[in-house]
């Protein structure tokens, strides 16, 4: 029960980074990753189909051995994010509960994504040339 667990979990956190790409409140990176964790419990075969993948594998393999979210991706995520939030906020009349809790969710995605660290520690990055 636990593997088919995992397995669900890892296409329903897959889906969600998918969503993620066009929804500024859904952060793609986080979810992907959380999808590679998930695999990598349920299913050897899916998880290395995801570190396989041509646009995910680089960012998860690079999280898995460094914990390190590149550069490129973070600014990436924070443009996307500031655009999609931004024009609501700016140009709609939604409620202030709305624009508050929508400039929150992206602010706590940004500040987790910027403080992970964007390429792997010069330590790790000689220990693993050895």
């Amino acid at each position: 029960m636990p593997r088919l667990l995992y397995i669900s979990l890892g296409f329903l956190c897959l889906l969600l980074g998918l969503v993620g790409v066009v929804l500024p409140l859904l952060p793609t990176t986080p979810f992907v990753i959380l999808a590679a964790f998930c695999f990598s419990r349920g299913s050897d075969r899916l998880h290395r189909l995801l570190l396989n993948h041509r646009l995910f594998g680089p960012l998860i393999r690079q999280w898995e051995a460094h914990g390190v979210i590149p550069l490129r991706i973070k600014w990436l995520s924070t443009t996307m994010m500031l655009l999609m939030v931004g024009y609501p906020v700016l140009f709609k009349s939604l409620p202030l509960w709305a624009d508050v809790g929508m400039g929150g969710v992206v602010l706590l995605a940004l500040a987790y994504i910027w403080s992970r660290p964007s390429r792997p520690s010069t330590l790790e990055a000689g220990a693993n040339r050895l």
